[in-house]
């Protein structure tokens, strides 16, 4: 449940098409409702902009299936990370209406209507190796109603292929980068655009990458202003911190 969704509550209550009833109902699960092995959290997205967030990895299937049912009954959009093939099949299953990336590891169930953002997100990735975290960071900004434009395998060792969308990568508000190996793709265009860059080291490379470090030393080490960083593949907390700032720049908090 969402600030709108508890003004039309109210405002239903008030024109007198509910009861109070109805609303004491609605309301009960507000803070959190007790699962006993998880505690779902239903006043999250008053709080902060957008619904909890499942994260699968850790779960079993049966658990995953039981948060979901009761997001769904919280309101909102439904978002869950890291799922197992067998957790997208048994989602599938059991609820028709989600949208279940195999690349990405994304389950989606949309709940409310699509309200794009004007302006761009773009996700760009340096190598195919890399999508399952560039398509995690998409799946999560286009849940939260971002518009986005993907520009995939667009790594420094052959730059050319960055450079033929320079224009594309300028007129985007939020860029998100992700790479492994060296994770220079992020210098590089921090030092195209004017825009705020979140870069994503991935665990992608040989022996001496040490598991993505080695990417992410380089990507804190930047020699490019606007670069930020978030941990190593996590496109979840880039497209999410690409979501955010994208509404600000067009839904100022109020005075």
């Amino acid at each position: 449940m969402d600030e709108k969704e508890v003004k039309r509550l109210l405002e239903s209550f008030q024109a007198g098409d509910v009861d109070s009833d109805h609303v004491v109902q609605k309301l009960r699960s507000l803070p959190f409702e007790d699962l006993g092995f998880a505690k779902v959290d239903h006043h999250r997205a008053i709080r902060c902009g957008f619904p909890e967030v499942i994260y699968c990895a850790g779960k079993t299937v049966e658990q995953v299936l039981a948060i979901v049912e009761a997001r769904l009954g919280g309101g909102g959009n439904v978002l869950a990370t890291r799922a197992t093939d067998e957790m997208l099949r048994a989602t599938k299953d059991r609820f028709p209406a989600a949208d279940c990336c195999s690349t990405a590891r994304t389950i989606t169930i949309r709940q409310r209507e699509p309200e794009p953002s004007p302006g761009t997100v773009a996700i760009v990735a340096a190598g195919t190796s890399d999508l399952p975290v560039a398509e995690e960071a998409r799946v999560t900004a286009e849940i939260m109603d971002q518009t986005t434009s993907t520009f995939y395998d667009v790594g420094v060792a052959g730059i050319h292929r960055l450079l033929a969308h320079s224009e594309e990568l300028q007129a985007a508000n939020v860029l998100v980068v992700v790479a492994g190996m060296e994770g220079a793709l992020a210098s590089v265009v921090g030092g195209l655009v004017d825009r705020p860059v979140i870069a994503v080291p991935t665990s992608v490379g040989y022996g001496a990458s040490f598991g993505g470090l080695a990417a992410l030393l380089a990507m804190l080490n930047s020699c490019a202003s606007g670069v930020t960083v978030v941990n190593i593949d996590n496109g979840f907390a880039a497209g999410y911190s690409a979501a955010l700032m994208n509404r600000l720049a067009y839904s100022p908090r109020p005075e």
